[in-house]
């Protein structure tokens, strides 16, 4: 093994000893896993189609308000006072299921699962993506 090699291997588990701690990569899917963490407003994707993950409320927010889209929850799917399945109202997309909630409502659950906004800038193409996930890591799938 040369000396390169025995630097990346410890450099590695380091880095991905970090990312667990600070992000909770445990119990993520796999896309969450492989998807560049965004902490600040600050920080974008490194190429276009390329997947982003994040908990900081800014950065939602700005995501959502770029794309004129609302905090809204599903009609109906309440649970113990708060918001349930947690959703964006997106301009001319339907949306009749939907009850537009105020950011601080809808991230209170989305706090307290510890989800984390899986998102794209844009899409492979370059155009403005729309696509967003919340995982969960509750979820038997993940």
């Amino acid at each position: 093994m040369t000396k390169r090699d025995r630097d990346r291997d410890e450099e590695e588990p380091r880095r991905r000893s970090d990312d667990q701690a600070e992000e909770g990569e445990e119990g993520r899917s796999r896309s969450t896993q492989r998807a560049k963490w965004i902490r600040s407003v600050d920080e974008h994707e490194d190429r276009p189609g390329q997947t982003l993950a994040t908990r900081n409320h800014d950065v939602i927010c700005r995501w959502a308000e770029a794309r004129g889209a609302n905090p809204a929850t599903v009609s109906s799917t309440e649970h113990e006072g708060r918001a349930g399945v947690l959703r964006f109202d997106f301009p001319g997309f339907g949306g009749e299921n939907l009850e537009e909630i105020e950011w601080e409502e809808w991230f209170k659950p989305f706090d307290e699962r510890r989800l984390v906004f899986l998102y794209q800038e844009h899409k492979a193409n370059g155009d403005t993506s729309t696509f967003f996930r919340l995982d969960n890591p509750n979820r038997e799938d993940a």
